[in-house]
């Protein structure tokens, strides 16, 4: 997800729903979940892009 930062991938859920999980790996010990939603639509939101870009920023992403 080069819209949130570097190394950033994203899971896709089936279950229930359409669900995300955005995380990033960092320093090989280390894994950070950024968010976590359901989606609602194809496209993702630009309110969840910027809530996973804010947390990136503040592990030093």
């Amino acid at each position: 997800m080069r819209a949130i930062g570097g190394g950033v991938k994203e899971i896709s859920i089936h279950a229930l729903g359409e669900w995300r999980v955005v995380f990033v790996a960092k320093l090989h010990d280390a894994i950070y979940v950024l968010h976590a939603f359901q989606k609602k639509t194809r496209k993702t939101s630009r309110q969840d892009i910027d809530v996973a870009r804010r947390r990136y920023k503040q592990i030093g992403g």
